[in-house]
């Protein structure tokens, strides 16, 4: 690794520390329903949205009202996006003149947009049109990472309240996640990729010639508006099929490194506007340590692993199916960003990173994304390892388990062990059905321990809403099609349904003072026992998968064999 590389990846992890917070607190303040700078501009617009859906921002909502509320309007955004495609060949915005979307598909990639998984098993440009891109997978690109800030909020109430029976208004959350925070830094994003190169048009594809003489259609369209959303939303659905490998989509440095940041930066913010909310920033400070560890662990391996040499070709430092423009560091570090942050995006292939540096981007997903994680979801993630992390502590050492002065008891860790398991049970089942079955196999580009991480990567981000891809795997089959997208829907509600019912139990219980026998959460012994519950639940529920697959690959690379 150059001296250049190394000081790049310094300089973003400096930003993002310095920039966490600030928009941490920012986030806090719009949630609290404090006054902000926005508020004279947003303000009307906000009230406005209120009177339109009908709702009374000052009534909250039990637990099971506000999950009622999030569900009825994720299926009506399923259901809207589902049509759009279905009829999109009739519809207007499609220069391209575009079929409709196949059934199989177009319900695999409503479901992936609605989820906050953004999983493409299609090419956008020759897929999509303009308006479906536009009022269907860019409106989601929205919602569904407002959906996620809705949840972690929600949850955040229920454990820092004292004896309620309320955790909020979807609606208000909804509204507010979408008008203080992920639309003005969209339009701020946006602006800079155009002026950096992404294309925002309404055009029809030009017809080129290359330097060979030989003809090239370019693909146009209003790209920008969805670049920005796709990694602030922690989406990742690019507008083209290569993703950030597009020029279109990813022309500079600079845009490279923006798309990279702001993959993080508001799941790394999270956590400070939690511990504004529950009133000890040092909790917010606890959880966002245990997952910057977490991820630099993960990067510090990654990039030892790419950057050892490859006994196959003899080489250190493969450049196949890296970013050409901007060298292996980068590919690398946005590799582990978008696998740490539930988010889709790609700017380099996978596939064709070294097995171990393609299984730790595996295991980031697998170990439920709350390595920073998705908008929301990485958070509400996380406070889930917080509580059994806490009841664990508690029978080691013999103390009451408490969390934020309240109990934690069964029913809580019944809800906490159910979303923990649910996407783990659809990641191990479904790879193992589609490896035994002829539906399965064939889809697979490899043979061998490399075809089953295929096949694993393909399950895990999928049921760890996630959405990026290892490459080499046909996805679009109805095969693929109908099992990944029932396992992105148990993936994201399956875990969003108990963090709601553990914020209800919770919300309803007293705050005890802290006594002699309350395990503190606030130190960096908890960061450690954090990070080992997450380790060892992760170990314990996929090593045996992940030993057949990246980690057998790896011994036999070493040993000068490839698939």
């Amino acid at each position: 690794m150059s001296t250049l590389e190394l000081v790049q990846i310094i300089f973003y992890f400096v930003a993002l520390i310095v920039c966490v917070p600030l928009l941490g607190g920012y986030m806090a303040a719009v949630f609290n329903g404090e006054r902000t700078f926005l508020t004279p501009v947003i303000g009307p617009v906000e009230r406005g949205m209120y009177r339109l859906i009908g709702t009374d921002p000052a009534q909250e909502q039990t637990w099971r009202q506000y999950a009622g509320s999030l569900l009825m309007f994720n299926l009506s955004g399923f259901a809207v996006l589902l049509i759009l495609q279905l009829l999109q060949g009739v519809l207007p915005l499609n220069p391209a003149n575009l079929p409709p979307v196949e059934p199989f598909l177009a319900f695999n990639t409503a479901t992936s947009f609605v989820t906050n998984t953004n999983w493409q098993a299609y090419g956008g440009e020759t897929t999509m049109s303009y308006l479906t891109q536009m009022m269907g997978l860019n409106v989601q690109n929205f919602v569904s990472a407002a959906t996620g800030i809705a949840v972690v909020i929600a949850l955040t109430r229920g454990l820092a309240r004292r004896t309620a029976e309320t955790i909020g208004n979807f609606w208000v959350d909804l509204v507010r996640s979408v008008l203080y925070i992920l639309l003005p830094l969209s339009i701020l994003l946006a602006v800079v990729f155009v002026s950096q190169g992404v294309v925002q048009n309404f055009n029809d594809y030009v017809l080129a010639t290359t330097l060979s003489g030989e003809t090239q259609l370019l693909p146009q369209g209003p790209a920008a508006s969805q670049i920005a959303i796709k990694q602030l939303g922690t989406n990742g659905g690019g507008f083209f099929n290569a993703n950030s490998t597009v020029p279109y989509e990813n022309p500079t440095p600079l845009s490279n490194f923006l798309e990279m940041f702001t993959i993080l930066l508001i799941p790394a913010a999270l956590p400070f506007t939690y511990g504004r909310l529950v009133g000890s920033t040092r909790q917010g400070w606890v959880i966002f340590a245990a997952m910057l560890i977490l991820f630099v662990a993960g990067l510090v391996v990654m990039l030892i692993s790419e950057y050892s040499e490859n006994p196959v070709y003899a080489v250190a430092g493969v450049m196949e199916g890296k970013e050409t423009r901007f060298g292996i560091a980068n590919s690398v570090l946005w590799g582990a960003a978008t696998t740490a942050a539930s988010n889709g995006s790609v700017n380099a292939m996978h596939s064709s990173f070294a097995p171990l540096t393609g299984g730790i981007a595996m295991l980031k997903i697998m170990l439920g994304e709350i390595i920073f994680g998705g908008v929301g979801a990485g958070l509400y993630g996380m406070l889930i390892f917080v509580i059994l992390t806490v009841f664990l502590a508690g029978l080691m050492v013999g103390r009451t388990p408490e969390y934020l002065g309240k109990k934690i008891e069964a029913r809580e860790i019944k809800l906490a062990i159910t979303a923990v398991l649910l996407p783990s049970v659809c990641i191990l089942l479904f790879s193992a059905l589609a490896s035994v079955t002829e539906n399965g196999l064939a889809s697979r580009t490899n043979a061998g321990p490399h075809g089953l991480s295929e096949i694993l990567y393909a399950f895990a981000s999928g049921a760890g809403n996630n959405g990026s891809a290892f490459a080499g795997l046909n996805a679009n089959t109805p095969f693929y099609n109908i099992l990944i997208g029932v396992a992105m829907w148990v993936g994201r509600f399956g875990v969003i349904l108990p963090a709601l019912a553990i914020a209800g139990s919770m919300v309803r219980k007293r705050t005890a003072p802290p006594s002699a026998g309350t395990f503190p959460t606030d130190s960096p012994l908890f960061v450690i026992l954090l990070i080992s519950v997450i380790l060892i639940v992760g170990a314990l529920t996929f090593f045996p998968a992940l030993s057949l697959g990246p980690i057998v690959e790896q011994l036999l690379m070493n040993a000068g064999r490839a698939f």
